[in-house]
């Protein structure tokens, strides 16, 4: 990732409005001079959090949080860093300028294909409401059981089959052919509308904004498949795109699962019926990246209510498969054979649809009964072929004890002896192993843990108490640091200080790199802090890292004595030097 120069994020701080951002998330109540609401980050029935109008941060006196927009939009949103600088960019119109970017720069920008979007989404949605042409399309959705209020809260729209309508409409808006091609509106190498004569669901990213469509057609003699969406654009990405994730995103990450369906009217159903954590997949099967999107999100369990057909099954198998082998618990919804979540909607009510979610099968009872049709139980060979092949899936899952307890389940579901499935004799995969053989757990790095703790102290209590700023300095060189990137944020936060700068999340825009820099700064924001404890907790910390680097020069010096290639005398001088080291412990430096 290119870093924002720091011109143009300091436009960026001056335009965001915190009141502005947080008011889009929660109900805000005036009171004097400040706003207050309840808490997000904890439950209360008296609102603790608040924020001076022209202020820069929030805080709850409940629980401590505290923050600007951006650590706002990466704790409550789940945004990741870049993306919270990006949507606030778009959102008060600030073109975010890279330093090595100047020359790089083709084509249309980000948001001018947004606008593009957005504004073919409005035409689009008024033809349906409006035009004659579209009357056969508006009772094609009415006697689907789309009312009104549906078609008006998902926007749905309809193109028409004039070729060039849409054309000369964004035109009229000195929009011009160049972005129009580039959003995906038109067909590459003709001047006409990409979309004739269907109905359009406008397909968002995760903050709301469109992206493309899904295109629909509601009479047999229309050219083309079911659906077509919008082909591969700078925004639109089907792997990584979650339909419906920008009416769910909160709910999801503040309840930690999700609804998993296939079509985007079942997503859309299902939301509007009060399902508001539903997702799909968009245009291709649900892969790799959707799961990652969600477990961004915090996510420990999803429920798959596929189709009730062979292909929702086999669906269901796959689907199900990539999230327990990441340690999330799959539920697999019983639809009725040949049903779909948006008829089962229509026909029988949400009621029917909530009993079906408390009916749903473990994915392993699943997964087992799927691959039992067909075959006879009471023979030895036809079961061993069944459970060898679930055994085989669940060796390949990620997580040791998902492994070992879903095999003693799987022993349990096949009545067979858990011995017969080896269970004692656990593989892990190799992504639990260093290179250097040693069996080491990625998500317990206490280098990364202490690191990140200076750098939350810094960020977040800095700006109130510069004592605490003053603190890391008296006691913190560069070497004190293991992780590159826990240094580069460091000195970005310094200099930012030394300067007079702002020294909050916005400045560090410009230190940050591509790779860990980001996922780094996400960690930070993602555990609370009592900033009243500032600089008691700050000293804890610092008191770790020089320990831990006293603790290692020690270790670095046995390991060069012990090591057989010292003369007697450099031997006897490193012994000295172990011995005073030894002796000198390290104390904090307090600053006057």
């Amino acid at each position: 990732m290119a870093i924002y120069s720091k011109e143009s994020l300091e436009t960026l701080r001056q335009r965001i409005d915190l009141v502005e951002v947080l008011g889009s998330h929660l109900q805000l109540q005036r009171s004097g001079a400040s706003f207050k609401a309840l808490c997000p980050f904890h439950e209360e029935k008296s609102p603790s959090f608040i924020v001076q109008r022209g202020d820069s941060h929030y805080h709850c006196f409940g629980c401590g949080a505290h923050g600007d927009a951006i650590a706002f939009l990466m704790t409550h949103v789940k945004m990741g860093f870049v993306e919270a600088i990006e949507s606030l960019a778009e959102r008060f119109q600030v073109v975010l300028e890279k330093v090595d970017d100047h020359e790089e720069r083709k084509g249309p920008s980000k948001a001018s294909l947004k606008q593009a979007l957005e504004r073919t989404s409005k035409l689009y949605h008024f033809l349906l409401l409006h035009a004659e042409e579209a009357r056969p399309a508006l009772h094609y959705l009415y006697e689907r059981g789309l009312d009104l209020d549906f078609i008006q809260a998902f926007e749905v729209g309809f193109a028409p089959r004039h070729g060039d309508l849409l054309i000369r409409y964004l035109h009229e808006l000195q929009i011009d052919g160049e972005c129009i091609e580039q959003a995906g509106l038109i067909s590459s190498g003709r001047k006409r509308d990409f979309f004739i004569d269907r109905i359009m669901f406008p397909i968002r990213d995760a903050l709301g904004a469109v992206i493309g469509f899904s295109g629909r057609k509601y009479k047999e003699e229309t050219f083309g498949g079911k659906y077509i969406n919008t082909p591969e654009t700078p925004l639109f990405k089907k792997s990584h795109v979650l339909f419906g994730l920008s009416y769910c995103r909160q709910r999801i990450a503040k309840e930690k699962h999700a609804i998993i369906v296939e079509g985007q009217v079942d997503a859309l159903q299902l939301i509007h019926a009060g399902f508001s954590y539903t997702v799909a997949g968009q245009g291709t099967a649900f892969g790799e990246d959707h799961v990652k999107e969600l477990m961004n999100l915090g996510i420990n369990r999803v429920y798959l209510a596929l189709d009730g057909d062979k292909a929702g099954q086999e669906a269901a198998v796959k689907i199900g498969n990539f999230f327990q082998k990441r340690g999330v618990e799959a539920l697999v919804v019983p639809l009725p054979e040949g049903s779909d979540p948006d008829t089962l909607l229509k026909d029988r009510g949400p009621p029917y649809f909530e009993q079906l979610l408390k009916e749903s099968k473990q994915y392993l009872n699943f997964l087992f009964e799927h691959f039992s049709k067909g075959h006879d139980l009471n023979s030895p060979s036809q079961k061993n072929e069944i459970v060898e092949k679930i055994t085989a899936m669940i060796r390949n899952w990620e997580q040791p004890v998902m492994v070992h307890e879903s095999l003693r389940k799987l022993a349990e579901i096949a009545k067979v002896p858990e011995a017969a499935l080896n269970i004692g004799n656990i593989s892990l995969p190799d992504l639990f192993i260093k290179k250097s053989g040693s069996i080491q757990f990625h998500d317990v790095d206490a280098n990364r843990i202490l690191e990140a703790d200076l750098l939350r102290w810094l960020i977040l209590v800095g700006k109130q108490e510069p004592r605490i700023v003053e603190l890391a300095k008296a006691n913190i060189r560069d070497d004190h640091f293991y992780l590159k990137s826990a240094l580069r944020l460091f000195k970005g936060f310094m200099e930012a200080y030394e300067s007079g700068q702002p020294c909050d999340l916005l400045s560090l825009g410009q230190c940050v790199e591509e790779g860990d820099d980001a996922k780094l700064l996400s960690e930070i924001m993602e555990r609370k802090i009592n900033v009243q404890k500032g600089e008691e907790g700050l000293k804890e910390t610092l008191r770790k890292i020089l320990v831990r680097h006293w603790m290692d020069e020690r270790e670095k010096i046995r390991t060069q004595i012990h090591s057989g290639n010292l003369s007697d005398d450099d031997a006897i001088e490193l012994a000295k030097q172990f011995d005073a080291i030894k002796r000198n412990i390290p104390e904090l430096v307090l600053p006057s």
